[in-house]
């Protein structure tokens, strides 16, 4: 493993722990968040397998799985999945569209993104 691959493979870890951190003190707009971020990570390690080139720098899952060349070979409940954690990038969002998320982000749900995240991320990690 290259140090730019590990790199991103550790922050995408620390950031799956953050969002199990904040999935017990109920801070679900940030679960959500925190998931996006692990998948973004591991994407950019996985871009890092195939080249020396510095990652992508952009949010969208999508072009960085497409960058990666891995976006067909992903089962299509993953693609759905990344449908569902692009818009949970909320690093630059205004304060309504940060407000409607909170309401959609329930416990149930944000469960449900803890879960998947980690199957995604794993996924992932048996291709690096």
């Amino acid at each position: 493993m290259t140090d730019k691959v590990k790199y991103w493979s550790d922050l995408s870890e620390y950031d799956y722990d953050t969002a199990l951190a904040m999935m017990q003190t109920g801070r679900y707009l940030y679960v959500g968040f925190m998931c996006h971020q692990t998948i973004e990570k591991i994407l950019k390690a996985y871009f890092n397998t195939l080249s020396n080139e510095p990652a992508p720098f952009t949010h969208s899952l999508t072009n960085l799985a497409r960058k990666s060349n891995l976006y067909d070979s992903l089962p299509d409940e993953f693609k759905d999945f990344i449908d569902i954690l692009e818009p949970l990038n909320i690093e630059a969002r205004y304060p309504s569209h940060k407000e409607r998320l909170m309401k959609s982000l329930t416990k149930e749900r944000c469960q449900s993104i803890v879960e998947n995240t980690k199957n995604l991320q794993s996924w992932i990690i048996e291709k690096l």
